[in-house]
């Protein structure tokens, strides 16, 4: 099949885009968010095309699309001005939601939910349950991890953290909690956003890592001995998985779908920072006890979040819709 999908999310799509289809992603001169094109700091394969919204208006109507992944409710809008051709009526599509509600879970009704053709794909059981999808039909595609390999060596005694503009997202993703961590424990941040970050608490500036190719961000990730995930409102965050596929041993809030994601023999859960405080002063003076969490936290990830896996829940939904 040949896919139309706009490039929003980087980890996610780099897995999506390992299937055996073809890729046709929007560019536009500036690479802004309707037009990034291909990844940069991570490794797509050849089978996937930047193509230009005239390119595209010209590949649909040489009937050059068979399916479109939508991820934002605007793509809808895009799909018709850029192609010519309606969403879920002219061409088979889908909607990836890869986020919990903004508001209220009980009164948070989902963009697409009031149609019927096109259906919403939840990257976790969480954000299922949370939004009222009304009419639309479901179905949940969980997180498929490409294996960067056993990475962990935890030979710096140190926490690490990603999270992309921490400023802006502040207490979703926990921020505030890591610049708490970072006054008791030697901590370091990876993502972008970081001169922001290092404003906002100047006590982390000289531990904020920023620009990091996805490969090299494994890497230096896997030096440090503990993973700390702090985010409070995310369906599930990539990274935690790509930290226990490393094989680091994990900190994370309770919330969310980290209680599916983390077992209890990888990492503690916990909504309480002084538990949290405490268990990673017991692995950064323990690395044996460290190392232990890290290899269990390593093979559950492999086990339920593998890309093979995904790539078949992906086919087959993408198979049901073009039908």
């Amino acid at each position: 099949m040949r896919i139309l999908i706009w490039h929003v999310h980087g980890s996610w799509t780099t897995s999506f885009v390992q299937g055996r289809h073809e890729y046709l992603v929007p560019v536009l001169p500036d690479r802004g968010p309707d037009g990034r094109g291909r990844a940069r700091t991570w490794d797509w394969p050849g089978s996937v095309t930047e193509l230009s919204p005239d390119d595209l208006r010209a590949t649909a109507a040489d009937g050059g699309i068979d399916a479109v992944v939508l991820q934002r409710p605007h793509e809808v809008d895009l799909v018709h001005d850029w192609t010519g051709l309606r969403a879920g009526v002219d061409v088979p599509a889908v909607y990836v939601e890869h986020d919990t509600p903004r508001e209220h879970a009980v009164t948070s009704r989902h963009p697409l939910a009031a149609q019927s053709t096109i259906p919403v794909v939840h990257v976790t059981w969480f954000n299922h349950l949370m939004w009222d999808c009304g009419d639309a039909p479901t179905r949940v595609v969980e997180h498929g991890i490409i294996d960067p390999g056993a990475l962990w060596t935890g030979e710096d005694p140190s926490l690490a953290v990603v999270v992309n503009e921490p400023v802006r997202r502040g207490r979703i993703a926990g921020t505030d909690l890591v610049v708490r961590f970072g006054r008791e424990l030697p901590l370091h941040v990876y993502g972008m956003g970081m001169a922001e970050l290092g404003q906002f608490a100047p006590h982390l500036a000289p531990t904020l890592h920023e620009d990091y190719p996805q490969a090299d961000m494994h890497r230096a990730l896997g030096r440090h001995r503990v993973y700390l995930h702090p985010y409070r409102w995310t369906s599930l965050g990539l990274s935690l998985l790509e930290a226990m596929t490393i094989g680091m041993p994990v900190l994370a809030l309770s919330a969310t779908e980290a209680p599916r994601a983390v077992p209890p023999e990888a990492g503690l859960l916990s909504n309480d920072p002084a538990q949290l405080e405490s268990r990673a002063r017991e692995w950064l003076a323990d690395p044996g006890a460290a190392a232990a969490a890290g290899a269990a936290a390593r093979e559950h990830a492999l086990a339920h979040y593998g890309v093979g896996r995904f790539l078949a829940d992906w086919d087959e939904i993408l198979t049901e819709v073009g039908s």
